[in-house]
């Protein structure tokens, strides 16, 4: 936690029905209760050790001081679920997504973390990686106009490249202008997009972006998730993945066009799936021509059962991806 310029703070719960004993070696402990004045039995420790009863079904916390002044009593520091509410509350300033598979929804957290800790890839082997970077920054709370200067000489780089994320970076990249009130940049930043070719959606699994290499893009990694739930308008542009059939799920604040957000939620009769959504922001025209190829809409917000899904396709990505539709 971040309290006293920094402590780590280390909580054991005993969760079984009989008292237990923790042992802690280490300078300028702060503990919950007082260390015991009876040595454990049967086991030898370092004469430093302090030990900590744990009674039945309750906890004992120690806190250690990273430089700042002692802690002298860790119960008014913030136990380990708040601290993590915090962290998923930062991070789904820019999208929450409940999904089926819950490993994913927690690696687009964990990823968005990592960002707001380390910041943004370096911009020189990776422009296109930076800018979507700051981006996802941006998204999660942090000053857009303070950002946008440091962007500009980026996208320079970035529009006389080849990088196939290009068209995604400067989609982010007019956010950042536009979240920032620059009209002039955004104006430039459009016609540059303009001259770009459209991108292609490449169809996967949820399970080829299970995770983010430390080194690798965070905003890219995010905008790939995202992308496999809306691409523009297009809702579920691949379809619905075989293990979530049958799951209900929901997802919120997806970048759906320039100005506009899109959230939805599926909820299951039988075999059919219904599909509710709400958009923000500036409405686009909706499909879902992978679930059913006769629906379009504009409103706002609204409620559709489609069809029951299709069989499931057999895709391969490439000859070094083993993930699959199946």
């Amino acid at each position: 936690v971040a309290d006293l310029d920094g402590v780590v703070v280390v909580e054991f719960e005993n969760d079984s029905p009989l008292p237990i004993a923790v042992a802690v070696t280490g300078r300028r402990l702060a503990t919950s209760r007082p260390p015991s004045d009876m040595p454990p039995r049967g086991i030898d420790l370092p004469s430093e050790a302090i030990v900590l009863p744990v009674g039945h079904h309750s906890t004992v916390r120690v806190a250690v001081a990273m430089g700042g002044p002692d802690v002298h009593d860790p119960t008014t520091l913030a136990p380990h679920d708040a601290v993590a509410r915090g962290w998923r509350r930062l991070t789904e300033q820019a999208s929450r997504l409940n999904l089926p598979d819950e490993r994913l929804a927690d690696a687009v957290v964990e990823a968005r973390c990592d960002l707001l800790l380390q910041g943004p890839l370096d911009a020189t082997p990776d422009p296109a990686g930076f800018l979507l970077d700051v981006a996802e920054l941006v998204r999660m709370g942090e000053d857009a106009e303070a950002w946008l200067p440091e962007l500009i000489p980026v996208a320079e780089v970035l529009a006389r490249s080849v990088d196939p994320d290009r068209s995604t970076a400067y989609a982010g990249l007019a956010r950042v202008a536009r979240a920032a009130g620059d009209l002039t940049a955004l104006g430039d930043i459009e016609r540059i997009r303009a001259g770009f070719s459209g991108h292609t959606v490449v169809e996967r699994e949820p399970d080829s972006f299970a995770s983010v290499q430390r080194g690798e893009s965070v905003g890219r990694f995010a905008s790939n998730i995202e992308s496999l739930l809306v691409d523009g308008g297009v809702i579920l542009p691949a379809g619905l993945p075989t293990t979530w059939l049958g799951v209900n799920f929901e997802v919120h604040g997806l970048p759906s066009g320039d100005r506009s957000a899109l959230g939805f939620a599926v909820r299951w009769h039988g075999d059919r799936p219904a599909v509710l959504w709400d958009q923000r922001g500036m409405p686009v025209e909706l499909s879902a021509p992978a679930l059913d190829d006769s629906w379009l809409t504009t409103e706002v917000s609204g409620e559709v059962l489609w069809p029951a899904p299709r069989p499931p396709r057999t895709l391969s990505v490439s000859a070094d991806d083993s993930s699959s539709f199946s």
